[in-house]
């Protein structure tokens, strides 16, 4: 049965404001709006395609391959919005950058967090998949994301994040009228090694996984809460520039990586063996 369509116009989506053409396989994810056109700027001949609530969407190119930029919003269920109408839209790839609070205390302010897959949290995600399905990000996205912070000599860890809906149930767990279940399980957290809080990587690679779509994370650390429980330093840092250049650095890759495979299948062969059996030669 199909989807009511709400927009008026066939094959325009109804949130993002974008039609299939608009935007490129690969799309970079960050949460501000405002953070769009600092992504973009990365880009060849980038243009503004759509500003819609809080999606934003610009196009351009990287090493000759169309890719863009859409902001999410926060939280799951408007990055769940965002991404199933550039799936729509031809999207396949997708590497959202964001920003997160440190949960381990080797995770410092101003580090980056690659999650490899995320606690969930959340609410968004439980529309998609039994709770029992884990949210995991797609290896080729990580492992992209991890050499380019390499690459950059960046420091970074790799590991899975939390993702909660109420921002101010993570900081002010004590005032809620749930504070019991806040705080037990964000001591489970710590003493599973969890890296960081975030609000949207659970609900995206949730998503992905059932639009069978490539997705993964990138987050610059704020500051770490545990760090200065503890009277640790807790370096508090707000710029986003180094986690914005490992996911471009990260889309980079995965465009020569894709390449490489078309190229590869381009090349092959099918023969058969004396046996009847079916193979490829390259």
């Amino acid at each position: 049965m199909a989807m009511q369509n709400y927009s008026g116009e066939k094959d325009l989506q109804y949130h993002l404001q974008i039609r299939p053409g608009d935007v490129g396989k690969y799309v970079i994810l960050p949460g501000d709006p405002k953070r769009c056109k600092k992504i973009a700027e990365y880009f060849d001949d980038a243009k503004l395609i759509a500003d819609s609530r809080e999606f934003v969407t610009y196009t351009g190119y990287l090493d000759g391959e169309k890719v863009s930029v859409t902001s999410t919003g926060i939280g799951g269920p408007s990055a769940s919005i965002a991404l199933e109408e550039l799936v729509l839209c031809g999207a396949d790839t997708f590497v959202r950058v964001g920003t997160c609070g440190g949960i381990d205390t080797d995770v410092c302010g101003g580090d980056a967090v690659i999650a490899t897959g995320a606690v969930r949290n959340e609410g968004t995600s439980r529309e998609y998949a039994p709770i029992e399905f884990p949210a995991v990000a797609n290896l080729d996205v990580t492992n992209a994301l991890v050499s380019a912070a390499k690459d950059l000599n960046y420091n970074y860890h790799a590991g899975i994040v939390q993702c909660k809906d109420a921002f101010y149930g993570q900081h002010c767990p004590e005032r809620m009228p749930v504070s019991y279940e806040l705080e037990n399980k964000w001591e489970a957290w710590i003493r599973l090694g969890v890296k960081a809080s975030e609000m949207e990587s659970a609900a995206l690679f949730v998503a992905s996984s059932h639009l069978r779509v490539r997705c993964g994370s990138v987050f610059l650390v704020i500051g770490n809460q545990e760090r200065q429980k503890k009277g640790m330093e807790n370096n508090i840092c707000h710029d986003t520039e180094g986690a914005i250049k490992i996911g471009v650095e990260a889309i980079r890759k995965l465009i020569k990586e894709d390449k490489a495979k078309a190229g590869l299948q381009d090349k092959s062969i099918t023969k058969t063996t004396p046996g009847g059996i079916a193979y490829e030669e390259i």
